[in-house]
């Protein structure tokens, strides 16, 4: 079964979106955040973890999905709570980018991964809504 283009695109946006988070998180440098106060690298260290948590949580929610294209997993398989997008209120939060002592790059890896997280948790409501219709 092919793969519908539109989640090709989403796959591929995820996977750019968490190659760049992981090189932020792992090379930005620390020294420039040495200077900040206590509470600040608090907050970036949060807001790094909410980014993680939401690419994490849309990649998985895709790969149930490819499964499902593949023929792998049934559509009612992945709707279930096992690979139901989760993460709640700390992924659909959308602060984070509008909190200017946060560093820039922290910023726009959040509002596009809330962006992304919000997209995918509509398809998978749509999802879930369509395998309940059919059954």
């Amino acid at each position: 079964m092919e793969t519908p283009t539109f989640f090709n695109g989403t796959y591929d946006e995820t996977m750019a979106l968490l190659i760049e988070a992981r090189n932020y998180i792992a090379y930005h440098d620390a020294a420039s955040h040495r200077a900040l106060p206590p509470h600040v690298r608090l907050q970036i260290s949060y807001e790094s973890m909410r980014v993680t948590s939401r690419l994490t949580q849309v990649m998985a929610w895709l790969l149930a999905q490819k499964a499902v294209h593949a023929g792998e997993m049934t559509r009612e398989q992945a709707a279930s709570d096992d690979f139901a997008l989760s993460g709640g209120d700390i992924c659909t939060d959308p602060s984070g980018p509008d909190n200017e002592q946060l560093p820039e790059g922290l910023r726009s890896l959040l509002e596009r991964s809330h962006r992304l997280y919000m997209r995918v948790a509509r398809l998978d409501e749509r999802a879930r809504d369509a395998v309940a219709m059919a059954g």
